[in-house]
C-alpha cells in the first residue's frame, strides 16, 4: 500500500470480515489466539475517529502475534509499525495488503530486509544506514521513504542525530539517489513533560522543509497531535500491555 494515506477506512478494507482476512494469511494461524488484550472493532474506529484523517495512525505490533493483526485490520486499522527487521519481513509477507513501518533501530546488515516492505523507514539516523539503504532500494528499482531520528533529549544511551546535526544528515540523505527524506521522528525522555521536544522537533522540521512528523505514543500522542505529529506510533491502546 502507498504511503500517504491518512486513517481513512477504504471500501476494501471495511468489506473484509474476519474470516476473510484470516484467509489472507500465508502461514497456518490454526494455534489459539494469545493476546494480552481483546481487539474489538469499536474500540480501533474510536481511536481511528479521535485521532481523525490528518494525523496517521500507526498501530505498534512489535511482538504481537499475527493473529491480534489480522483483527485489528479487520477493524479498520491499516497501518503497522515494526520494532524489529526479521519480524516486519514475516508480517508484511503474510498480510502485504496493510501498509507497514519501520520505527525501531536498524543495523545496517538488516536493510535488505526492510527495503521496499515498509513503507516508511522512521529511523534513518546516519550516513551509513541511509547509504545502504539508498543502495538496496536502487537495486529494487524504487524509491524508499524515509525519517531521520531525531535525539531531542540528547540521551546517550538513546539512538538519533542530535539536531544541530540534522541539516548535515538531511543534506547527506537528500544527494542519495533512491531515498526520499520526508520528515522528521522522536522518542522523547521518558521522564518529564514531552511537549517541549514535540515542539522543538515540530520548528526543527519547518526550518527545514520536512513536512512529515512522527512523534507520540499511547502515552502522550495527544499532546505530540497538538504539536503538529502527522504520524503517531500506538501500541498499547490498540492492542493492550504485552505479556512478560
Amino acid at each position: 500500500m502507498k504511503y500517504g494515506a491518512r486513517n481513512k477506512i477504504t471500501a476494501k478494507v471495511t468489506s473484509i470480515k474476519s474470516d476473510q482476512v484470516m484467509s489472507l494469511v500465508k502461514f497456518d494461524v490454526s494455534s489459539p489466539i494469545q493476546m494480552a488484550s481483546v481487539i474489538t472493532t469499536e474500540s480501533v474506529e474510536e481511536l481511528i475517529l479521535k485521532i481523525g484523517d490528518t494525523v496517521q495512525l500507526v498501530a505498534v505490533s512489535k511482538g504481537q502475534p499475527i493473529e491480534a493483526v489480522l483483527l485489528a485490520f479487520a477493524a479498520g486499522q491499516t497501518a503497522f509499525g515494526e520494532n524489529y527487521a526479521q519480524e516486519l519481513h514475516e508480517k508484511a509477507d503474510a498480510l502485504p495488503e496493510a501498509e507497514w513501518h519501520f520505527i525501531g533501530a536498524l543495523q545496517t546488515n538488516k536493510a535488505k530486509l526492510v527495503v521496499g516492505r515498509a513503507a516508511l523507514i522512521h529511523t534513518c539516523d546516519r550516513v551509513a544506514l541511509a547509504q545502504e539503504l539508498s543502495k538496496r532500494a536502487k537495486s529494487a528499482g524504487i524509491t524508499q521513504r524515509v525519517l531521520l531520528e531525531v535525539n531531542v533529549g540528547r540521551e546517550p544511551q538513546k539512538a538519533g542525530v542530535l539536531p544541530e546535526d540534522v541539516p548535515a544528515l538531511l543534506e547527506k540523505v537528500r544527494a542519495l539517489p533512491s531515498l526520499a527524506p520526508l520528515g522528521l521522528m522522536c522518542i522523547p525522555p521518558a521522564e518529564g513533560d514531552p511537549r517541549a521536544h514535540f515542539r522543538a522537533l515540530r520548528q526543527l522540521g519547518q526550518g527545514l522543509g520536512l513536512p512529515e512528523l512522527s512523534m507520540g505514543m499511547s502515552a502522550d500522542y495527544e499532546i505530540a497531535i497538538e504539536e503538529g505529529a502527522t504520524l503517531v506510533r500506538v501500541g498499547t491502546a490498540i492492542f493492550g500491555e504485552r505479556a512478560g
